[in-house]
């Protein structure tokens, strides 16, 4: 299909990855890997993968990394891999939260490219730091909101902006889960220690880890900018540090509104991400648990039922998809179309050049955004949930 044939053209072998993070016992650093492999364009040549010295080096056996390429650290790992004349072009990052800024630093100082989990930071202040970082450096900086890679989100999003829906009124966005409904932290849980720590993972529980994904789509989809918020963050589990449940008011530029939930707490919920747009022509709705589909609803018509790669499907959405219709695409075919719209902009700075107008990736001004929500909303919640501008 299309990511298939514009991977082809791209040419100039496979690009050299080094990854940060992941090492054993990771969730997020297989998802990365296997996102970087689906199109063929990186081969993971590098790798700082844990803290642990001991446990980066058995990590980096297992994926079958030369020894000499395993580090003890990103410092060591940025310094070495740009004095090599093989070394990586691009570095992924996939630490907790309160690693992201120093390791990106690292690598951008060195002359590499950085893909980056979300959020970006822990700070806006980082954030804004790192931003200049990246203008300095002059190199490409690509955030991976995963659900922005989705073929349905692309067609969301070329319909707002082609007008389909009209002036945009009402913006609501939702993601819930319950797997913190009991405290999972105290209970042996590696990813629930660190997302529950505001040492690691910032000022944000639920809200940074997953509302910011929610935050994020509705600002891709629409393109609208949020100005304030009216945010109410709570600890429903006792003894927990940051926020397990998140219910955001948002008042957007241009005079649409928004809702936005985000909860780690609600029972029965695994991943329930979920977007619906409205304006004055009409309706979308897209659930991520059945990605393909999307719904449009004309006003005064009936509903109309968009699938990928089906008839209606735009160049957007056809653009990044892979396989024919009726197969099912999702989780980490979205993770892997940010992998490759990342490659074809890595292929072009190769040469000097910007990558051509139709590739789309969340950069370091959408990680900002993110920071400056997150930083609106703890402060309207410890304020006693009162409007409060972002940014």
């Amino acid at each position: 299909m299309a990511i298939e044939a514009s991977n082809k053209e791209a040419g100039g072998g496979r690009i050299r990855l080094g990854m940060v993070g992941g090492g054993q016992g990771a969730f997020i650093g297989a998802i990365h890997r296997m996102a970087a492999r689906l199109d063929d364009q990186y081969e993971l040549v590098a790798g700082a993968l844990s803290s642990s010295v001991e446990k980066a080096k058995a990590s980096a056996a297992d994926l079958g990394l030369p020894a000499d390429r395993s580090y003890g650290s990103f410092e060591e790992m940025a310094k070495a891999e740009a004095a090599r004349p093989d070394g990586i072009e691009v570095v992924s990052i996939v630490t907790p939260n309160h690693m992201h800024a120093p390791a990106a630093k690292a690598f951008l100082e060195a002359g590499i490219h950085v893909i980056c989990d979300k959020p970006i930071t822990t700070t806006v202040k980082e954030a804004e730091e790192l931003a200049a970082q990246v203008k300095k450096s002059g190199k490409l900086f690509v955030l991976t909101h995963n659900y922005t890679g989705y073929p349905m989100i692309r067609q969301a999003r070329e319909m707002v902006a082609n007008g389909d829906l009209g002036e945009i009124r009402v913006v609501q966005a939702e993601y819930p889960q319950d797997w913190l409904t009991e405290p999972a932290e105290r209970l042996g849980s590696k990813q629930a220690e660190w997302r529950t720590d505001p040492k690691r993972s910032g000022a944000g529980g639920a809200i940074g880890d997953i509302g910011t994904h929610a935050y994020n789509l509705a600002a891709f989809v629409t393109g609208l900018k949020s100005e304030q918020v009216l945010a109410q963050l709570t600890s429903f589990v006792e003894g927990r540090p940051l926020d397990d449940d998140v219910q955001i008011l948002l008042r957007y530029h241009g005079g649409a509104r928004g809702m936005l939930w985000a909860s780690q707490v609600a029972v029965g919920n695994e991943n329930g991400l979920k977007l619906r747009v409205y304006g004055t022509k009409g309706g979308l709705e897209w659930t991520q648990a059945d990605p393909n589909y999307l719904w449009f609803t004309p006003f005064g018509k009936p509903k109309q039922l968009f699938t990928r790669a089906g008839s209606g499907a735009g160049p957007a959405a056809t653009r990044v998809t892979r396989i024919p219709s009726g197969h099912p695409e999702g989780y980490l075919e979205g993770f892997a179309t940010i992998y490759a719209e990342a490659a074809r902009a890595i292929r072009a700075a190769r040469e000097g050049n910007k990558p051509d107008a139709d590739v789309i990736y969340p950069t370091v001004d959408d990680g900002i955004d993110g920071m400056k929500f997150i930083e609106a909303s703890v402060a309207s919640s410890k304020a006693g949930n009162v409007w409060t501008k972002i940014g």
